[in-house]
C-alpha cells in the first residue's frame, strides 16, 4: 500500500511531458495568437516542472531558484506577447497568424 503513496521522480517527469507534448501541440496546430502563447505558457510550465522535480530528488536549491526564473520570464513574455497581439488585432482585425503576413510601418 505504501507504493501508492509515494509520488517519485518518474511521475512528475510524466505529468512535465503531457504539459510540454499539449503545448507543442497548441503551437503546431492552431492558428490563433492566443493559444499559440498559452502553448508557450504550458512548455515553460512544464520546464518548471522538470527544474523544480530535478532539484527536489537531487537536494539542491539551484532548480529553485531557475524556477522562480522561469517564473519571471514567463509573465514578462505574456505581457509583452499580448501587447503585441493587441497591437496586431489594431493594424490586421484578426488574430489569425497565418493570415498576418506583412509587416506595417
Amino acid at each position: 500500500m505504501d507504493f501508492f503513496n509515494t509520488i517519485g521522480l518518474n511521475h512528475y517527469l510524466v505529468i512535465s511531458a503531457i504539459l510540454f507534448g499539449l503545448g507543442l501541440f497548441a503551437i503546431v496546430t492552431r492558428k490563433n495568437a492566443i493559444v499559440v502563447l498559452m502553448g508557450v505558457e504550458l512548455i515553460l510550465n512544464a520546464a518548471n516542472i522538470n527544474l523544480l522535480a530535478f532539484s527536489k530528488y537531487n537536494g539542491g536549491m539551484e532548480g529553485v531558484m531557475f524556477g522562480l526564473f522561469v517564473i519571471v520570464l514567463a509573465a514578462a513574455e505574456a505581457a509583452i506577447a499580448l501587447a503585441i497581439v493587441i497591437n496586431i488585432y489594431k493594424t490586421f482585425n484578426t488574430v489569425d497568424v497565418s493570415s498576418i503576413d506583412s509587416l506595417k510601418e
